[in-house]
């Protein structure tokens, strides 16, 4: 196949918010890479994407005839084979969801889908249909990974004498990575550090575990399984069972648990996310689709961050609590379970982030990486500031 296009599916994106205000379904990572990621290496071809009209152009369409592919898709070692068997007049469906056909150049929907023969997969695909499902399938989706980036290549060496490996055929280092006096344990899962990573004295790791490239281990972290730390970030503290999408920073103590983390995101010292309820009862999190808590079904359940959000020293967040896209949390006492786009505030109530203030902010956030914030980015960033003013009701009550 020439190219593949990732398509939103509008009956999952939504469940997908705050995450997919800012980016398409197929851009979220789960396990080491991103879901376009895992296609590329998968299929060999590049990946694009067929998204709201306002991300298009930051993320933007390849020309030409291609196969299109549900963006919620995570793949396995069946799917390839699944879809070279796919002919142009043929759709593939599980259930009443589409995961792929082929597309026109000229088609800018795939409302054509109608006219073509239903093929029915027989096994059940893994699909992103919720928030919670980035940390609940990362575990599984970091093996995956592992095996599909790592496959007929050899690690860099460890070459300190103070750090502990345990089951170091299932460790991964990529080349510049630094560590130093560090415990990792890949007895029940493997550990993957990318490019130019470093591990400080005294981290303690448990696979399965992922640390993107140019991202930092502090000093004496406790980072357990199931977790993965996107590239250019630093963590510290505890850390069990998340997913920090990349740029971000939690690097103090504090404990974040079953939660995701969205990009240019700063955890401020201290902060702690309950993951369990004191009666142990369901979690119920904000749903964007219906305008009000919905039950997950979890146990555990953390908190749900957007992009550019941040949140002051000693922070305390209630469980299942869901953030949305550059807001800004302090003060004393627990901030309100649901805190929409562009709030100002906390516990004692919320006001409005200005959007140049916020600009402002995000500019230099993104200038200490040496990045500018684009202009395609700032009108993504405009967009979901007005798309999202209906929220912003402000009341002190939680």
């Amino acid at each position: 196949m020439d190219s593949i296009l990732l398509f939103d599916d509008p009956a999952i994106r939504g469940s997908l918010l705050p995450f997919t205000f800012t980016r398409p379904v197929a851009d979220i990572r789960v396990g080491i890479l991103k879901i376009s990621e895992k296609w590329e290496k998968i299929t060999g071809a590049p990946a694009s994407f067929l998204t709201q009209d306002y991300l298009q152009k930051k993320f933007p369409r390849k020309s030409g005839n291609s196969l299109a592919i549900n963006g919620a898709w995570l793949p396995d070692d069946a799917s390839l084979g699944l879809l070279k068997s796919l002919s142009a007049n043929e759709a593939l469906y599980f259930g009443k969801t589409l995961i792929a056909t082929y597309i026109g150049e000229t088609e800018k929907n795939l409302g054509t889908v109608k006219s073509k023969e239903t093929i029915q997969i027989e096994s059940e695909p893994t699909l992103l249909l919720k928030t919670w499902n980035i940390f609940q399938f990362n575990g599984a989706e970091i093996r995956k990974d592992f095996k599909l980036i790592t496959q007929g290549r050899t690690s860099a060496t460890i070459i300190d004498p103070h750090t502990s490996l345990y089951s170091s055929g299932n460790i991964f280092i990529e080349e510049g990575a630094v560590i130093r006096a560090a415990v990792l344990n890949a007895d029940n899962g493997p550990i993957y550090i990318g490019k130019n990573a470093e591990i400080q004295e005294g981290a303690l790791i448990r696979g399965p575990f992922a640390l993107g490239e140019s991202s930092t281990v502090n000093m004496g972290a406790k980072i357990k399984g199931d977790t993965t730390i996107g590239p250019h970030s630093k963590v510290g503290g505890e850390v069990s069972n998340s997913v920090v999408l990349g740029f971000s920073n939690k690097g103090h103590d504090g404990f974040l648990g079953n939660s995701v983390i969205g990009e240019w995101c700063n955890i401020g010292a201290d902060t702690n996310t309950s993951n369990l309820k004191n009666n142990y009862s369901p979690v119920k999190l904000w749903d964007y689709t219906v305008g009000t808590y919905a039950n997950t079904g979890l146990q555990f359940c953390g908190l749900m961050m957007g992009d550019h959000s941040k949140c002051g020293i000693n922070t305390m967040f209630n469980t299942g609590t869901v953030v949305g896209i550059g807001s800004n949390i302090f003060g004393p006492g627990f901030p309100r379970k649901f805190i929409p786009s562009f709030a100002w505030g906390g516990e004692e109530g919320f006001s409005t982030f200005l959007f140049p203030k916020f600009l402002e902010t995000a500019k230099a956030v993104m200038a200490r990486r040496g990045l500018d914030l684009t202009m395609e980015e700032q009108e993504v960033l405009r967009t979901i500031f007005e798309m999202s003013k209906n929220y912003r009701i402000w009341e002190t009550s939680s």
